[in-house]
C-alpha cells in the first residue's frame, strides 16, 4: 500500500509528547486528520497505551511522540506476534536525542514532512534484531551501554552509618558504635587511628584510580569517573570467533540491515547485521556481517536503542529480515 489516505488511522499520542511539544502535537494532529479518518487516542500510562493499541480494529497505528513510544508500540505487536502484519507510521516529537532512532530510521524530524508520509509515503519491509529473551532491537545494539559510571566505581571511600555531632568530639565516624565503647560516650583508643588510616587509604588511592589508564582515551581525573579501559568479552558471528576473554574489547556494535546485499530497509543490508568489534588503544576495529551474535562474559550491560539491559553473562542477536514494515517518504 503506498498512501493511508482514505484509509481508518489510530493515532496515538504519547504523554511525554504532549507535555515536551504541544504545539507539534497539534501540528501532526491536524495534517492526519486533514487526510485521513483518525481517532485519537490520549493514554496516560503503558497500560493504558497497551489497551487502546490492542482495541485498534482495522485502524493503522500512528504513534506521535520519541523513540521510546515507538519501541513501546513495536514491542507490544512483538510480544502479539502481529508485528509483520501491522504497518507503523511515526511522527517523532521530542529533543533531537530522543528522536535518533526514528532519525536514523528514515523518519523525517520535520513534523508536517513526517505527517505528510504517514499519508503520501509508502511502506518499507525492514530488518530487526531479536534475543534469546525475546527483546527487539530495530537501529543499533551497543556494549558497553554508554551510561555513566556510577556511585561505587573507582575509589571506595566507607560511608558514615549515622550524622555525627560536630559539637561532639568523641561522636562516632565512620562506622556503627562498637558494642565494647564505654558507656560515657568516649570512643575504644584505636578510633582515632582507624581514621586516620582511612583518610590516608582515600587519599593514596584517589590518584591512582584518576590516572590515564594507557589507551583509554579518557584523561579525566576523580576515582569515581574512572574506568578500567576494556571489557572481557567472548563474541561469535555465525559460530566464528571474533574476540575472546584474553583480549578485553573496547565496545561491540551490531546494526541490523548493515551494506551486504540488496536489503530493501534503509541500510540495504538484507538478511545480514554489521558487526564491529573495537579494542582499547586504537587497534584496528573487526568488521564482518552476521545473522546471529553471541556476546559472552562476565555481568555486562548493553543498550539496545535507547533501552538499557542487563546484566547478563550471555546473549544472543539473531537478524529477522523483513519484520516490520515502516512509512517512509516516497524518496
Amino acid at each position: 500500500m503506498d498512501s493511508v489516505r482514505g484509509y481508518p488511522l489510530l493515532v496515538v499520542i504519547d504523554p511525554v509528547a504532549r507535555s515536551t511539544d504541544g504545539e507539534a502535537v497539534r501540528i501532526a494532529k491536524d495534517v492526519l486528520c486533514a487526510g485521513a479518518g483518525a481517532k485519537i487516542c490520549l493514554p496516560e500510562g503503558p497500560e493504558e497505551f497497551a489497551r487502546m493499541l490492542a482495541r485498534r480494529g482495522q485502524r493503522r497505528p500512528v504513534v506521535i511522540g520519541d523513540d521510546r513510544a515507538l519501541l513501546r508500540v513495536v514491542g507490544l505487536l512483538h510480544k502479539e506476534r502481529e508485528l509483520a502484519g501491522v504497518p507503523l507510521s511515526m511522527v517523532p516529537v521530542g529533543a533531537p536525542a530522543t528522536v535518533a532512532l526514528s532519525r536514523a530510521l528514515g523518519i523525517p524530524t520535520d513534523t508536517v514532512a513526517a505527517a505528510r508520509a504517514v499519508l503520501d509515503g509508502g511502506e518499507h519491509p525492514m530488518d530487526l534484531l531479536t534475543d534469546d529473551s525475546d527483546g527487539i532491537v530495530l537501529g543499533s545494539l551497543r556494549i558497553p551501554c554508554g551510561e555513566p559510571a556510577r556511585p561505587g566505581h573507582g575509589v571506595s571511600v566507607p560511608r558514615q552509618s549515622s550524622p555525627a555531632d560536630p559539637a561532639d568530639p568523641a561522636a562516632p565516624r565512620g562506622g556503627p558504635v562498637s558494642p565494647g565503647d564505654p558507656a560515657d560516650g568516649d570512643g575504644p583508643w584505636w578510633r582515632p587511628y582507624a581514621r586516620t588510616a582511612r583518610t590516608a587509604l582515600s587519599l593514596l588511592a584517589a590518584p591512582a584510580a584518576g590516572r590515564r589508564a594507557p589507551g583509554s582515551g579518557d584523561g579525566r581525573a576523580g576515582g569515581r569517573r574512572a574506568r578500567v579501559p576494556g571489557q572481557r568479552l567472548r563474541i561469535e558471528a555465525d559460530g566464528v570467533l571474533l574476540a575472546d576473554l584474553d583480549r578485553p574489547v573496547r565496545g561491540v556494535s551490531v546494526v541490523p540491515g548493515g551494506r551486504a546485499g540488496n536489503g530493501s530497509g534503509p541500510g540495504g543490508g538484507g538478511e545480514l547485521a554489521e558487526v564491529v568489534v573495537h579494542w582499547p588503544g586504537g587497534g584496528r576495529s573487526v568488521r564482518t556481517r552476521a545473522r546471529a551474535v553471541t556476546v559472552s562474559g562476565a555481568d555486562f550491560h548493553y543498550r539496545a536503542d535507547a533501552l538499557v539491559g542487563g546484566p547478563v553473562r550471555t546473549r544472543t542477536w539473531t537478524v529477522q529480515p523483513g519484520a516490520w514494515r515502516l512509512q517512509l517518504p516516497r524518496d
